[in-house]
């Protein structure tokens, strides 16, 4: 009998509402491939694919020019604990249909989100180590539970140009109130706040997910301050913070250590940025049966739609404004960590996995190098 609960309940395409499902194709990045990235159809065939040097460093997209984003795993970057190999990242590719470099930057200490802006900009999130007195200011976590170099590795954002030249720059451990953005009781200390979003705002500021401290930020440009927070009694461990046309924000709320609740289970919320209410919110009918305990993606499709990754267990569902479930697709593909130079999380995640970061949806209109005729 097949053992793997994931295998058993079925994969590839589990349905789709041909009436009701956005037009397009879905862009998907498996963790513990090569590097491998698919796109494939709302059939769950794949139409296209990228296999890249590098194993992926999270995710993929597609950019205005047609070209591939893709962050992957910097061959040599440091080894600063054993969970920074899971999610770091640090070589940056945009990469043409047929799998040229078009172009490439690259750091070490790069981990999570990057953007490729349309003029060949990049912003992106980064980590620096911390003199040991900054890092005792940091509150919170697991007590003595430090980086084995002893250090605390806070995070920092970077904007560069396409030549690489740094053009703007933020550091947690300089604008972060340590009282306010303190740690969860049950995480390790070696990374603090762990951005796993950086979004550029239309108005020139900074939107951030800072998944250990269960907030959404947004940061001034000009000043680096933060002027909104938006705090744990509303977000558990989230990720993908993104802006919709309107100005509001769309999170994916993982759901873990969620205040005031026992059960645990991840929904997908919109967020006024005037008063902080939920004015859209998605949850699975039996609540519970929608979960990723990390990780996750959320995307606002042009016709209202929106587009989910309940990422741990490789599952892209594709959900209408009142909750209607449209498409449904699992990663049919499993490996482990052995043989990607990942030694240290190979006992932490010793099983074959299916897992995602997060996907991304995009119309026939966006790839015109996929059908030219």
């Amino acid at each position: 009998m097949e053992q793997s609960t994931l295998i058993r309940r079925g994969l590839g395409l589990r349905g789709v509402d041909p009436h009701k499902v956005s037009p397009g194709y879905t862009l998907l990045a498996h963790l513990t491939s090569p590097g491998t990235v698919k796109l494939i159809d709302n059939h769950g065939q794949e139409v296209h694919r990228w296999d890249l040097p590098y194993r992926p460093g999270r995710h993929a997209q597609i950019l205005r020019n047609g070209n591939l984003a893709y962050n992957g795993v910097h061959p040599d970057a440091p080894r600063l604990f054993p969970l920074w190999q899971k999610y770091r990242g640090g070589v940056m590719m945009e990469v043409d249909p047929q799998g040229k470099t078009v172009s490439e930057h690259r750091d070490p200490l790069a981990h999570h989100d990057q953007h490729h802006l349309d003029n060949g900009e990049l912003l992106y999130t980064t980590v620096e180590g911390l003199e040991y007195h900054k890092g005792g200011a940091v509150l919170g976590g697991i007590p003595n539970s430090e980086a084995p170099d002893g250090k605390v590795y806070a995070d920092c954002i970077k904007h560069v140009s396409p030549s690489g030249e740094l053009l703007w720059s933020w550091k947690a451990i300089e604008h972060l109130d340590p009282k306010k953005f303190a740690l969860q009781p049950h995480y390790p200390r070696e990374h603090w706040p762990l951005i796993n979003s950086v979004y550029p705002l239309k108005d020139g500021n900074i939107l951030a997910s800072l998944r250990s401290v269960s907030a959404v930020i947004i940061i001034s440009r000009e000043t680096g301050e933060v002027i909104w927070h938006l705090d744990s009694t509303v977000v558990a461990q989230q990720h993908c913070a993104s802006e919709l046309e309107d100005g509001s924000i769309l999170i994916f709320d993982n759901g873990t250590f969620r205040h005031h609740e026992s059960a645990t289970y991840s929904r997908v919320i919109q967020v006024s940025r005037e008063d902080k209410s939920i004015v859209w919110e998605y949850k699975d009918p039996h609540p519970m049966t929608f979960f990723t305990p990390f990780m996750g993606g959320a995307q606002r499709l042009p016709g209202g739609n929106t587009l989910v990754t309940e990422a741990a267990f490789g599952r892209i569902f594709e959900v209408t404004q009142n909750g209607a479930l449209v498409w449904e697709y699992i990663n049919p593909d499993f490996a482990d960590y052995s043989g990607l130079d990942a030694k240290e999380i190979e006992g932490y995640f010793p099983y074959p996995a299916n897992a995602l970061f997060r996907a991304y949806k995009y119309t026939p209109e966006q790839i015109p190098w996929l059908h030219p005729n």
